[in-house]
């Protein structure tokens, strides 16, 4: 039985570690297929957030289903991974000592076996599969590419195509434009956008300038809970954002 129509819902969410509150009574709602942005200071929460999400951390009260019934709060964090949840860190793990293709091959959602096994066993689905995600992350051109070549950049985009592969319904990516040079900011947008077409996802970011090109809902926390949610014009104008986080 499904007890809400959205895909993530966080309701009264509530965290605190050794007396400091990094969430208070945090709710947020996400639609199948949404994208939505979450901005705000250092210390607002968005990082707990997200391991509440991912069950890294255990909220000590709260809602947070998935998919209309699904308790996240009672699961562990391969089993939300296996539910579809991907979560993207700021810093690219990827195998760099393979090319950027058998990177994304390690990484389907039916591979579990020795990767030489693994490739050795690739069907055509799985291949075309491989080159849907390199089209998407803009790298089927570096496809035999060592990993450990690819600028800061194209690791991010590799890191986001390895989550693509596992086909999670919900992605969480945090600050994925973090060292990146302009050119690869706007293409990340784009990248994104793309994305969002057949996923839902959550982008943490402090780039306002690359959240404008996302063009989505945004949500601005502080001190653990929401300030302020709508257009980043709509919040951009809130006197209390201007106040602790955008005039700064």
């Amino acid at each position: 039985m499904s007890m809400t129509s959205s895909l993530l819902y966080l309701d009264g969410v509530s965290v605190s570690f050794d007396g400091f509150q990094a969430l208070n009574n945090l709710s947020l709602v996400l639609q199948e297929g949404e994208m939505r942005a979450i901005i705000g200071p250092n210390g607002a929460g968005k990082t707990t957030m997200m391991d509440c999400i991912t069950g890294k951390t255990r909220p000590d009260e709260g809602t947070i289903l998935f998919d209309g019934s699904v308790d996240l709060t009672e699961l562990d964090e391969a089993a939300i991974a296996n539910r579809g949840i991907g979560r993207k860190f700021q810093k690219p793990t990827v195998f760099e000592n393979h090319s950027v293709r058998t990177n994304i091959a390690l990484a389907l959602k039916e591979s579990r076996s020795p990767f030489h096994l693994l490739l050795a066993r690739l069907d055509a689905g799985q291949n075309r599969r491989i080159d849907e995600v390199l089209d998407t992350i803009r790298l089927g051109h570096l496809q035999q590419e060592t990993a450990a070549n690819l600028s800061h950049g194209q690791k991010q985009w590799l890191e986001i195509g390895m989550l693509l592969a596992q086909d999670p319904r919900l992605l969480l990516v945090d600050e994925p434009v973090a060292g990146m040079t302009d050119s690869e900011t706007a293409e990340t947008a784009k990248l994104l956008v793309d994305i969002a077409r057949n996923h839902t996802v959550i982008v943490v970011e402090h780039d306002m300038a690359f959240v404008r090109d996302l063009d989505v809902k945004v949500t601005v926390l502080h001190e653990g809970s929401v300030l302020a949610e709508g257009a980043l014009d709509h919040v951009s104008a809130d006197p209390r954002v201007i106040d602790v986080y955008l005039g700064r």
